[in-house]
């Protein structure tokens, strides 16, 4: 089982240069636009390169060429580098570098690609053959079956990483992204819980069938059938005025309900980090407060990383949310910065006074003028 343990951006969409620590779990910080979801996408892009259908090329397309990646800050040195670092559980350390620019035709090439484990490189590219044919290095070695054999796994956790966001409209209309598979805004969601084998699939449902009794008033039973095209559909049975209760498929839950659904599925599978934008979105607070703890438990379970974004304070309540998984975005004229919050000398010392952490940084990453916006409709 490998996990991230270090991430490094050179002229990544918001930041000309990052490099930060990775934990088993990592809250994302900061105010709108300042990356934390390209940060994220750093992830999703290696997702690309190592998935079938994707690749280097594709990659690049799908996030719409490489003027729409390069930081605007970015001068010089113009080329865009990812790096990552992994730990094996009691197993060999690797490193995975890419840095890439495009040519005059604007496709996109690799300028370097590295693979390393235990500080030994496996492949050091451009090599003497793609000098030869620089067609060659319109792909990475992640993505080609025949060169990739001797770091397989390293792709096949790549290809792990899972994005979800789920918006509930399109999981109660999934004829709008009709074709698509893992779908990260819930297509096919319904679709992944019906391919689940049997088994699993009781045992998560009763899992999530215990939560929802909790955050869901009078919901009782939750379970996953077909109509009769074959379609999976959920459906829930509330306490009603009828001793029978009454059902209702998921075009009828709340918005919450579906995104605690697909937030608590997700949880459990194991893989790859899983990355989740403002996982609290049309949740009650004070079931968003238990939200570190729940995705806590299900971890030790399934020892997944998972790296989220969040706004919300309620999240941010728990105590047991370290300084070193909590990174703050600062977004300065020259790309946002990231910071862990343990690298802040002021928040040990506020912590030790007796403030929360949700009191200390969300001040410290708010826009600077917020307490103007009331203004707007004076102007």
């Amino acid at each position: 089982m490998l996990k991230f343990t270090k991430l490094r951006l050179k002229n990544w969409k918001n930041f000309k240069s990052v490099e930060v620590d990775l934990q088993n779990r990592i809250f994302l910080i900061g105010p709108n636009a300042s990356g934390k979801s390209n940060l994220l996408d750093a992830f999703r892009f290696l997702r690309d390169l190592a998935s079938s259908g994707g690749g280097f090329v594709e990659a690049v397309h799908r996030r719409g060429g490489m003027n729409a990646i390069r930081c605007l800050a970015a001068r010089k040195k113009t080329d865009i580098e990812i790096g990552v670092e992994l730990q094996e559980v009691e197993g060999h350390h690797w490193k995975y570098e890419l840095a890439f620019h495009q040519d005059s035709q604007r496709r996109p090439l690799v300028r370097k690609e590295r693979v390393l484990r235990d500080d030994k490189a496996i492949i050091d590219r451009p090599n003497d053959e793609d000098r030869k044919d620089t067609e060659r290095l319109t792909q990475t070695y992640l993505e080609q079956v025949n060169v990739n054999l001797r770091f397989r796994e390293l792709v096949t956790f790549f290809a792990s990483i899972r994005y979800l966001h789920i918006v509930p409209q399109i999981l109660r209309e999934p004829d709008r992204v009709q074709g698509r598979s893992n779908d990260p805004f819930g297509g096919d969601f319904l679709e992944q819980i019906a391919k689940t084998p049997k088994r699993t699939l009781t045992a998560r449902m009763k899992r999530i069938q215990k939560a929802l009794r909790v955050a869901v008033p009078q919901l009782e039973e939750i379970e996953l059938t077909r109509d009769e095209r074959g379609a999976p559909h959920l459906r829930g049975k509330y306490r009603h005025w009828r001793p029978q209760g009454a059902w209702q498929n998921e075009d009828q839950f709340s918005d919450g309900t579906l995104r605690l659904i697909g937030l608590l599925w997700a949880a459990m599978e194991t893989g790859g980090p899983l990355l989740l934008e403002e996982p609290e979105l049309s949740l009650h607070p004070e079931i968003v407060r238990m939200l570190p703890q729940t995705l806590a438990r299900a971890q030790r379970r399934t020892r997944r990383q998972i790296f989220m974004s969040t706004h919300s304070p309620e999240m941010l309540h728990d105590e047991g949310i370290g300084l070193d998984e909590t990174l703050l975005f600062l977004p300065k004229n020259e790309g946002t910065e990231v910071e862990l919050a343990a690298w802040d000398t002021d928040i040990p010392h506020l912590l030790e006074s007796g403030f929360q952490l949700n009191d200390i940084v969300i001040p410290k990453t708010r826009p600077a003028n917020a307490s103007e916006l009331f203004m707007f409709a004076d102007a």
